[in-house]
């Protein structure tokens, strides 16, 4: 098993690889302490208890809203077994769990990401929201950044600059493409959080083949709560075509994580319907090396100058294995060697069709 349980931020050269350890599947129609396990669309280390939180986006539907904490076993040889341990209840400022859609449209949760603060043992998670615009209804409810108790209980949460709030008409954030990835980074001092896709201002989603798709990247300073940087990111294409044509494809950003000395991993995953694997790369940029955008309100009207270079690190069609939707990854412990561990974990959308898998990874030249 990993023996050394210390993590996060790495200390890393500026060249780094990924060596496959092992995948581990949880099963479809598990049951966990009378919850559905199942939507895992993030996960963090707690390194002084070895222990991995993983939230679901189930919207309440399921289940309350919740995310779980479950122990990874592996070594440089292989995953071994994967043992869940709690499942803890997000809950309001009142401390009463989020209601479903059905039951109230405009307060019910999207969560997607989540991260362990081990400076005072609180955690923060995201819901993208909710933007559904029709003859019959509109519903618009703004993403957020919760900050919570390890009880699951809402303590605050992060006021968002108003270029991420929902709107009727096609401006702010897309429905389904907003704080996928979240990282802390500068020893906990500052959260990133990232969009998943465009907002309707800086630029189109991601086609077959390359155009303007930029995201932002959101850095919030944990002393004041306030935004004070923002960076352009432009998207790959997508990978494949979709079948038929004209169907549902994406490529998007569904995870970010902070390595060191403002370098940080960022996740591209797309998917186009008729292929049931999605396409993942992880690639390494540099926050300072690019310009800081916070001040600029379209990237369609004012396009970055010094947007962040991107470098491929892995694309994980090139294992030749099944990779599904995957959508968080978090430091893990070190290896006996040293090295780091990278842990990714898929979503499975509470679908037959699709797995929930955990991939264990060693960072090379990591040392």
């Amino acid at each position: 098993m990993a023996a050394c349980r210390t993590a996060h931020q790495p200390s890393s050269p500026e060249e780094i690889s990924l060596r496959l350890i092992g995948v581990k599947d949880i099963a479809h129609d598990l049951s966990f302490k009378n919850t559905t396990v199942g939507g895992l669309s993030g996960i963090d280390y707690d390194a002084a208890k070895d222990i991995y939180y993983a939230i679901c986006d189930d919207r309440s539907q399921y289940q309350p809203a919740r995310y779980y904490a479950l122990q990874i076993k592996f070594s440089a040889a292989g995953v071994d077994t994967v043992i869940l341990d709690n499942v803890t209840t997000l809950l309001d400022e009142t401390g009463k769990p989020y209601p479903s859609s059905k039951q109230d449209p405009k307060r019910t949760p999207d969560p997607e990401a989540i991260r362990y603060n081990p400076t005072n043992q609180t955690m923060v998670w995201t819901s993208e929201g909710e933007r559904i615009v029709t003859a019959k209804d509109t519903v618009l409810t703004d993403p957020s950044i919760n900050i919570i108790g390890t009880d699951g209980r809402l303590q605050k949460s992060i006021v968002l600059p108003e270029g991420l709030r929902m709107h009727a008409t096609e401006r702010g954030p897309r429905r389904n493409g907003v704080l996928e990835g979240m990282s802390f980074g500068r020893n906990y001092k500052t959260l990133f959080v990232s969009l998943e896709e465009p907002r309707y201002e800086d630029g189109p989603q991601a086609a077959l083949t390359p155009n303007d798709a930029w995201i932002r990247i959101y850095g919030f300073d944990m002393a004041s709560g306030k935004n004070s940087e923002q960076y352009a990111y432009k998207l790959d294409p997508v990978a494949y075509p979709a079948t038929p044509a004209d169907a549902f494809k994406i490529n998007g950003v569904p995870d970010i994580l902070y390595m060191n000395k403002d370098r940080m991993l960022v996740m591209e995953r797309s998917f186009s319907t008729g292929r049931i694997p999605c396409t993942i790369k992880i690639y390494s940029t540099n926050l300072a090396t690019a310009g800081n955008i916070q001040q600029v309100g379209s990237l369609i009207k004012e396009p970055p100058a010094k947007p962040l270079q991107k470098k491929l690190i892995l694309n994980l069609d090139n294992l030749g294995i099944y990779t599904d939707n995957i959508e968080g990854m978090t430091w893990g412990p070190r290896l006996p060697n040293g090295n780091q561990t990278l842990v990714m974990v898929s979503d499975n959308n509470f679908s037959p069709l699709e797995r929930t898998q955990l991939f264990v990874f060693e960072v090379l030249n990591s040392k």
